[in-house]
């Protein structure tokens, strides 16, 4: 979570965002791709390539630059030249770039180049899974090969003026560095349905395991169920329903082979993911469990027992598995010379109750509280200054709830400032690669993950199992360790 204001950039990047970014789908660090220059290994070009190649050092430097893993980087590269070669158009070019997102996606310009983020990887168990996902990327851009080059005209324009305004306003830099769920081509549910069979028979040809872009698809629909704001939008948001999608591309699957086809090889590939970072990076605010530190704002809190914890551009969002408690925490815009009560009130767009704004001392800070109450909900509401920047926290549950003060005055005793020592050891989360022994249980191994909010829900969503299902002795597994 960034420093926001409530305007929420509501003109140029706002609109040009809504329009162009619409879904699609070892010791390890990132760098930032340099803004000035193109890497010395790219070709010299000119007139329309050589501004994609000048839009694509800014689209990955906007979107938090690439991320430096070189075997994941290799087998990207690998799978592309297997998939391009069994295409229609084995004589076009493609390069894949791995993004330093937690996001789970990928997506593809027109000009042949392709992203995946280090979520995706995440998310994926075999080789025959992401190439299936970097699969229908390609089919997207063969199959609109006809257009490509007046389009990428034009949206290199739209890009150009949306990455310009992002890298020069880090408010709207964070929204779409964190809202990385989308890609920079949006198409309908009968393009979608197209790349994905498209997909299949070019995985097949290529010699992978058909059934992984099934499987994938899959592994996208329990991945949704683990977010703790179910309206935020994922990879999916754009997309066919995932059933359906997981239906057809089975029965594609099958018009080639029963299930064993093909290569997968899921233990090379989980082998390059031991060591990679999962999560957010803590320089932009981590969740740890049920609670949030942001290192370079200097804010941290707890939340409430049950409070499952999303940290977006906007805010940091939560709630209880039953939807009965809401969490809300976030930065508004208000003058230096205004009284917190006054910033309550004209931040909130419901009536403050009469008499309930108090002003309290919470961890040696001024903290204005107050309530507010609607047809559903009753709300508490605080507003604290820390480092020059005003939050807000919101709880909210239904009127008759007996632990809303509770839980609103355990959140607001917890909030405090990160110690200088604190933010220096924030380390990244990282996915560990672990042999499942004789006895282990799923809980076992998803009990032993540290710094995630669900635990088991999240082991079952990393390692592509259904619920119910027990881990094997000698299989590799994926765990979530500090």
């Amino acid at each position: 979570m960034p420093r926001l204001s409530s305007a929420w950039r509501k003109g140029t990047v706002a609109a040009l965002t809504a329009a162009l970014l619409a879904g699609c789908a070892g010791d390890q660090t990132s760098s930032l791709v340099s803004m000035g220059a193109l890497p010395a290994d790219v070709p010299r070009i000119t007139g329309l390539e050589r501004s994609a190649e000048r839009e694509h050092a800014r689209l990955v430097a906007a979107f938090g630059g690439e991320y430096n893993a070189g075997a994941a980087q290799r087998v990207l590269s690998d799978i592309t030249a297997r998939l391009v070669a069994a295409t229609d158009r084995p004589d076009e070019s493609y390069r894949v770039t791995l993004l330093d997102s937690p996001a789970v996606n990928a997506f593809a310009l027109p000009s042949g180049r392709l992203y995946a983020t280090r979520g995706l990887l995440a998310l994926a168990n075999d080789t025959a899974e992401v190439a299936a996902v970097l699969a229908h990327e390609i089919a997207h851009v063969t199959v609109r090969h006809a257009s490509a080059r007046s389009e990428l005209e034009s949206r290199s324009a739209l890009v150009s003026r949306v990455v310009a305004d992002v890298l020069d306003d880090p408010v709207a830099g964070a929204m779409i560095k964190d809202q990385s769920r989308f890609t920079l081509a949006s198409f309908s549910r009968g393009q979608e349905l197209e790349a994905d069979q498209i997909g299949v028979r070019t995985l097949a040809r290529a010699g992978y395991d058909p059934y992984g872009a099934s499987r994938l698809l899959a592994a996208l629909g329990r991945a949704s169920g683990t977010r703790a704001d179910s309206a935020s939008p994922d990879v999916l948001s754009t997309h066919p329903s995932t059933p359906e999608r997981v239906s057809l591309a089975t029965q594609a699957a099958r018009r080639v082979g029963a299930p064993g086809l093909g290569e997968a090889d899921r233990t090379r590939y989980l082998a390059t993911l031991d060591g990679i970072a999962y999560g957010d990076d803590p320089a932009d605010g981590t969740i740890r469990g049920r609670r949030f530190i942001h290192p370079r704002l200097g804010i941290a809190f707890e939340a409430p027992e049950g409070v499952a914890l999303e940290n977006t551009s906007r805010a940091v969002v939560g709630a209880r598995q039953d939807g009965r408690l809401r969490f809300l925490f976030d930065a508004l815009a208000s003058q230096d010379e205004q009284s917190l009560e006054a910033v309550l009130r004209s931040t909130w767009n419901d009536a403050i109750e009469t008499g309930s704004i108090d002003t309290l001392t919470v961890n040696g800070r001024s903290v204005a509280v107050a309530a507010s109450r609607g047809k559903d909900w009753a709300f508490r509401l605080a507003a604290v200054r820390i480092g020059g920047t005003t939050y807000r926290l919101v709880l909210a549950a239904p009127p008759a709830s007996a632990d809303l003060e509770r839980a609103f005055r355990q959140t607001l005793d917890s909030l405090r400032e990160v110690t200088p020592n604190e933010a220096r050891e924030l380390r990244p989360l990282r996915l560990r690669i672990v042999t499942a022994r004789e006895g282990d249980t799923v809980e076992g191994l998803a009990g032993a993950m540290s710094g995630v909010d669900r635990p088991l829900e999240r082991f079952l969503a990393l390692n592509g199992l259904a619920r119910g299902t027990p881990v094997k002795a000698g299989d590799l597994y994926k765990v979530v360790t500090e």
